[in-house]
């Protein structure tokens, strides 16, 4: 008898992702990987693979066909190879941008290609000038997945969103939009959203933002039974077993667990994971699934299934996990409606009886005698023999579980299947990897970069001003992960290795003695979680949510735990340190984000464990101080918001003053960009432009790129104008002036809540601390600027119509001089524009403030 549960391993490639297809006669299986090679292997075979060279490097995708195979790679190409002589046939298509996923249709002849582009490819594998495309992407695309009958594709894209798109026709057709199913992810993240085609044709899973895999049926749209998997971490594969009755998921926690269809019962579970599996294929008829890694490792996990559950393979095709079969009530020439509005035929099948409104099918529907009987089961002693039967003696829906929320989570509070979603930590200024590189920190002083070696890392650090700092690089044994850079030095962090606890590591710009870098290590199991540096102090948070403190020379200063919990991320600007860490959890299972500002050499609180105002959906990309040290924070919707008032405990609030999605380069809706946020300096956001799907800077050194604060008041006018000036018959003239006049008003009304929003800045910061002569004049210029302002609005209120003329006496009551210099001024504008019954309003305005003055009341 076979030993169970062999594996035969084997190094396919260099390190890094790989990822395997089976041939559909199960003889071969090919590997890919970040080398220039592809491996095929022989079923049942120990002899070494055949290799075909000079391949593309970095391939991230691969499909085989029995006479060969295609692959797609992070330069855009979409290979194809012959099976027969081991070589390139030709390349099909080209992408501008990484391909991420390629998926081959049933019968071969059609190839979906995924790219960070927001077109989807089908290619024809004959004729690969037969191209059909797929247009109603908004982002780019994650996963394609054919369905079994090669009729519909899959679309998973980074945003979230499932669209299901018909290929019978010769214009595809999408005929569905699914959200809420899978989460949103980058294109090049390891966990997987991939939809899951159950071989019987009827329904679809896919892994949810909540680590389980939702069955949908597709002819009804409506969720099903779903595996609660328990993983601790994203899913990062998934495959049905080639009937359906089995299913294998793995995911980011290094384990992999073997399911039954029918019932959702775990029936095996492998913790002995060695790296992130990326691709698993069931081959076609053996009890083997093989795998592969994030290491270029292949493994061929034979006898997988155990002895006593192998019978399951040995089954026809097995139904999808439905609470209730979508084709029942429908007869057999009836018909589900799609979501186009036709009609899906449901043939009618062999020795089963045709449903009448009396038939027995009706009652007890495809189950067996006996299956149809489990749930008649009498509890009449109250010993919870029946469970979920009510008091008349009838079944309740308790068998269904907790009912899913629209994104697919559930939400049965009190129950094992409650799980809140914790927004991930981050180190700000700082990207993933990508390839063998990737950034440590990016702000106004320069920029960290760090180079894997394999064995260990090699670490860059520029500085913008050349003059005043020189860049020096070192080699890194130690792999530090997290960076920070100032004018002062430079501080990294590492995770812990082996018996190498966390490690703390400053390195100061400049010295007057022989060595003034230091390292410290932190306890041991305590890893950092985020890191920050000013002037002052060094600050680091620990999956412990720990806050520990040190002084530039490496003085331990403060530790206490965080409330808020699991900690998130942190900033530091001279003596002040904010901390963020996940809080409460809201109505939408998600944690709020909770900020605490402190004065580390006052020992002063001033916001403890505040609410990070954030929207639903959006998270936290980046937190910083300012030049002038005011905090803030960039969200995922492409908002900047700083924090007024955050010296006062109690009174802070978060106040947008730039929202990215309404920038005029953004007008014409041709452009596809995101900003990656760096600083906000001399009243200006610093950013990095990212074009088309790229969510983070990559190498060369990206360019800093500066927009001026623009407060978010009202949409620019569009088409809707025009169509108003045509109902009414306004002449081109008359919508010109018209026009001219509401954007000169919407102008000034933005600049007077910005100088406002920055008056109240500069205001509460100076009544906080010892204010220098230039910040008295600038608080001052800021306040004469208001007034300037309002003026000017007075006098297009003015030149408006007398009927404008309770606005533009209420414009007077917002001017702050004390003195009665404006007002006298808004007179003479009255008076110019012949509005005499504001003039003596404002006469009015300005005696009342002056009693008010002298010690009479104001009113």
């Amino acid at each position: 008898m076979a030993l169970q549960h062999q594996i035969r391993s084997r190094q396919a490639h260099t390190p890094g992702a790989t990822f395997l297809s089976y041939t559909p006669n199960g003889k071969k299986l090919i590997t890919v990987g970040i080398d220039n090679y592809c491996r095929i292997f022989t079923t049942g075979s120990d002899e070494e693979p055949a290799t075909i060279d000079d391949c593309q490097e970095n391939n991230t995708a691969i499909a085989a066909g029995n006479g060969f195979f295609i692959t797609g790679s992070e330069d855009g190409t979409v290979c194809k190879y012959s099976l027969e002589n081991n070589k390139l046939e030709e390349v099909l298509v080209r992408t501008s941008l990484p391909v991420r996923d390629i998926a081959l249709s049933p019968d071969g002849n059609w190839v979906a290609v995924a790219s960070d582009e927001l077109v989807v490819k089908v290619v024809n594998t004959q004729d690969m000038t037969k191209i059909l495309y797929l247009r109603d992407q908004t982002r780019s695309v994650k996963h394609v997945s054919f369905d079994t009958s090669g009729t519909y594709l899959a679309v998973s894209c980074t945003d979230g969103r499932i669209l299901i798109y018909s290929l019978s026709s010769e214009q595809p057709e999408m005929i569905k939009q699914l959200e809420g199913m899978i989460k949103s992810i980058d294109s090049d993240a390891e966990a997987s959203s991939k939809v899951l085609w159950h071989p019987d044709g009827r329904a679809f899973g896919t892994p949810t933002p909540s680590r389980d895999i939702q069955v949908m049926s597709w002819s009804d749209w409506e969720r099903q039974k779903a595996f609660t998997t328990g993983h601790g971490g994203d899913i990062t594969s998934a495959v049905w077993s080639p009937n359906g009755a089995l299913l294998a998921t793995t995911a980011s926690d290094l384990s992999l667990c073997l399911w039954e269809t029918k019932t959702q019962k775990l029936l095996k579970k492998y913790d002995d994971v060695r790296a992130t599996i990326l691709s698993m294929a069931w081959h076609p008829t053996e009890n083997i699934l093989s795998y592969t890694n994030n290491d270029g490792e292949l493994f061929i996990h034979t006898d997988i299934v155990p002895t006593e559950h192998q019978g399951l393979l040995q089954l026809s095709i097995q139904s999808a996990p439905f609470f209730h079969d979508p084709t029942e009530g429908t007869s057999g020439n009836a018909g589900a409606k799609l979501a186009n509005g036709a009609k899906e035929t449901i043939p009618h099948r062999p020795g089963r009886r045709q449903r009448t409104p009396d038939s027995i099918n009706d009652i007890l529907g495809d189950l067996s005698e006996d299956e149809a009987m489990d749930d008649f089961v009498i509890d009449d002693d109250g010993a919870g023999y029946a469970p979920n039967v009510n008091g008349h003696g009838k079944r309740t829906n308790g068998h269904l579980g907790a009912l899913a929320s629209p994104n697919g989570k559930r939400r049965a509070f009190g129950s094992s299947f409650f799980r809140p979603e914790t927004h991930e930590a981050f180190q700000p200024g700082s990207t993933p990897w990508r390839g063998n590189r990737r950034y440590l920190c990016l702000n106004l002083t320069g920029f960290v970069w760090t180079v894997s070696q394999e064995t260990h890392n090699t670490i860059t650090v520029e500085f913008y001003d050349r003059e005043f700092h020189r860049d020096f690089h070192f080699t890194d044994p130690f792999q530090y992960d997290k960076a920070c850079l100032n004018e002062n030095g430079a501080l990294f962090s590492c995770e812990p290795s082996g018996d190498n606890p966390a490690m703390v590591y400053y390195r100061p710009h400049e010295t007057w003695t022989t060595r003034t870098d230091w390292r410290t290590n932190l306890p041991a199991g305590e890893s950092v979680t985020a890191i920050a540096l000013s002037d002052s102090y060094i600050v680091v948070t620990t999956s412990a949510n720990y806050v520990r403190i040190y002084t530039l020379f490496g003085i331990p200063w403060r530790v206490y735990r965080q409330k808020a919990s699991p900690a998130v991320t942190c900033a530091a600007w001279r003596d002040y340190v904010l901390t963020i860490g996940n809080g409460p959890v809201g109505g939408d299972g998600k944690c709020h984000l909770l900020y605490t500002i402190e004065n580390v050499k006052r020992d002063e609180v001033f916001q403890a464990e505040d609410i990070v105002a954030l929207t639903p959906n959006s998270t936290l990309s980046n937190v910083f101080f300012s030049d002038a040290g005011d905090p803030y924070i960039y969200d995922s919707t492409g908002v900047l918001l700083t924090l007024l008032h955050w010296r006062s405990p109690g009174q802070a609030r978060w106040v947008p003053l730039l929202d990215t999605r309404l920038l005029p380069r953004l007008s014409g809706g041709g452009k596809e960009e995101s900003y990656w946020p760096v600083a906000v300096a001399q009243r200006k956001f610093h950013c990095i432009i990212l074009k088309g799907a790229d969510r983070y800077p990559y190498f060369p050194r990206p360019i800093l790129s500066e927009f001026e604060f623009q407060i978010p008041l009202s949409s620019p006018s569009d088409s809707k104008n025009k169509n108003k000036r045509e109902e009414f018959d306004i002449s081109d003239d008359e919508e010109d002036t018209t026009t001219t006049k509401k954007d000169d008003s919407r102008t000034l009304e933005h600049s007077l809540i910005l100088t406002t929003t920055l008056f109240t800045q500069l205001s509460s910061t100076l009544s906080h601390t010892r204010p220098t002569s230039s910040q008295r004049q600038k608080l001052t210029e800021l306040e004469v600027s208001i007034d300037r302002i309002l003026l000017q609005l007075l006098g297009q209120e003015c030149m408006a119509g007398e009927e404008h003329g309770m606005k533009a006496l209420e414009i007077v009551t917002l001017m702050r001089d004390a003195n009665g210099r404006m007002l006298e001024l808004a007179g003479k504008v009255a008076g110019r524009y012949g509005r005499e019954v504001l003039g003596e309003k404002i006469r009015e305005l300005a005696e009342r403030r002056l009693v008010g003055l002298d010690g009479g009341e104001e009113e």
